[in-house]
């Protein structure tokens, strides 16, 4: 428990953002706010890897409450790990050697990611993959029972992707979820081919919403949010090597939709507080929600920074039990530090409205 006083019941949203394999850092979050009683997710946000949490975790509260909640997260991150086309050789004492962290193995490791990158660059997956083959269907498939996603009245959910044609956001809501809108949501255009629905095309869900806030705002009853953040918001040091520079444009191009949504409510906060909260704000429902959010943000960039972009497609056991292992310490740390802010105040500040 985070205090010898058990809080009064609190309803929070939850913001999870995507980024591959990373996603097992969220897993670790979900794991540990999911022992504390007394904390209710009201709706959840999610988009790529923070959709596929996302369903577990309700389908996973219809099957046996929080512990159920539990047992399907882990179902689905095993799964996970024993459909990695190298997933042995991390399970042995070639774990060491292998790992995404060996500095000696970088070198070797660098030219073949660049060459795959060359590759990637001149082939599309129509072309490498014509069978349209995707192991996460199967993964989905196997672990997730949809029609206790669609049925879940323990908390609502939002999955985020991208219409191709338009570029605009498109948000699948609970009751109408399959599995094909959340691959849409993780359909990263290199790897995987557009996943179609209802005749039309959509990719990941990052480029439009990483993850998307005003659902969860408009739609759900709690008053605090919580962002769990995936992709470094800050890397001090200026990237100089090809492969570093690429990157960290991933990591700027996966969260200038966050950033953007929310300077948005940070703009609208201040436009209710220069006009001395107006009636005439108030009459709008949306406005009045936003005046009264409280944001949070849970994340742990220093840990997942020295990851690396790259290693979000690293799904070894040892790898993705790391990842559970920083998420979970980083949900424990701030419950310490915050459980009593729920309910109270923002712990979080938003974006500066002003450029330059």
């Amino acid at each position: 428990m985070t205090s010898r006083r058990t809080p009064p019941r609190k309803r929070i949203d939850l913001a999870l953002q995507g980024g591959g394999s990373h996603g097992a850092f969220t897993w670790g979050v979900l794991d540990r706010l999911l022992e504390e009683e007394w904390l209710e997710i009201a709706g959840v946000s999610g988009t790529s890897a923070g959709a596929m949490n996302a369903v577990a975790l309700a389908a996973g509260l219809m099957e046996g409450g929080r512990v159920g909640a539990q047992a399907a997260l882990r179902r689905f991150w095993m799964k996970v790990a024993d459909t990695a086309p190298f997933g042995p050789l991390h399970h042995g004492p070639l774990a060491t050697v292998l790992g995404p962290d060996n500095p000696w193995l970088q070198p070797w490791i660098a030219p073949w990611r660049q060459a795959a990158q060359a590759l990637g660059s001149q082939f599309s997956p129509y072309q490498l993959n014509p069978l349209n083959l995707n192991p996460l269907r199967d993964i989905l498939q196997h672990t997730i029972d949809f029609d206790r996603v669609r049925s879940c009245h323990h908390t609502q959910l939002f999955i985020a992707a991208t219409h191709v044609a338009t570029g605009e956001l498109r948000v699948f809501r609970q009751d109408e979820l399959t599995a094909d809108m959340v691959l849409a949501s993780a359909c990263l255009p290199l790897l995987f081919q557009a996943v179609e629905i209802d005749g039309e095309a959509y990719w990941d869900g990052g480029y439009a919403g990483n993850p998307t806030l005003m659902p969860l705002i408009s739609e759900t009853d709690a008053d605090d949010l919580l962002l769990v953040p995936i992709n470094p918001s800050r890397r001090d040091a200026v990237p100089t090597h090809a492969s570093d520079i690429l990157d960290r444009a991933d990591e700027v191009v996966f969260n200038a939709s966050l950033l953007k949504e929310l300077r948005t409510i940070a703009l609208i906060k201040e436009l209710i507080e220069d006009a001395g909260r107006p009636d005439a704000c108030y009459q709008r429902p949306l406005f009045r929600r936003i005046d009264d959010l409280r944001l949070h943000r849970l994340d742990a960039d220093a840990e997942l920074s020295r990851f690396g972009a790259s290693s979000k497609l690293q799904t070894s056991r040892r790898f993705l039990l790391e990842l559970h292992r920083v998420g979970h310490k980083a949900a424990h740390d701030w419950l310490l530090a915050h459980a009593q802010d729920i309910g109270r105040r923002s712990t979080c500040p938003l974006p500066s409205t002003h450029s330059g």
